[in-house]
């Protein structure tokens, strides 16, 4: 594993242990209520935006 700098934080775990925590704070958000839930138009919405910001980047 490579890391850039001091290899402190959140970015400079491995991928597989970022996405553990990350899921447990999601699972923590889910359960308190507090999470947000897409309706389909929102989803629909961020992922026309995803597609734009990715052709952008590649022209």
């Amino acid at each position: 594993m490579t890391t850039k700098g001091k290899g402190r934080g959140f970015a400079s775990m491995d991928k597989t242990k970022q996405r553990m925590i990350a899921s447990k704070g999601g699972k923590a958000a889910h359960k308190k209520g507090t999470a947000h839930t897409w309706t389909s138009e929102e989803a629909r919405r961020a992922g026309q935006l995803g597609g734009r910001a990715r052709q952008k980047r590649i022209r």
